[in-house]
């Protein structure tokens, strides 16, 4: 996270107001709801994820155990059910 100066970016009137609340000291303000983003979706994360769990489910229609997949992608039996019973 990087830190800007208020003084750089927010109008005078405004800096007035905040500063009768706090005064020196370093504040977060969090991103509108409808702004955020999942997980994963910047760094591409997320569909790499989505991308092996789709290949996961079809080895597993086409006969693939669990334990096999498991082996596999070096993920818990758990973790191989929760991806092919998903819908």
């Amino acid at each position: 996270m990087t830190y800007i100066k208020a003084t750089t970016i927010l109008p005078e009137k405004l800096i007035s107001e905040i500063q009768k609340y706090v005064q020196g000291e370093t504040i977060y303000i969090p991103k509108l709801k409808t702004s955020h983003q999942k997980w994963g979706t910047c760094s591409g994360t997320r569909k790499w994820i989505d991308d092996r769990n789709a290949v996961i489910k079809k080895a597993f229609q086409n006969d693939r155990t669990i334990e096999q997949l498991a082996d596999e992608y070096h993920l818990s039996v758990e973790t191989i059910k929760k991806i092919v019973y998903s819908k």
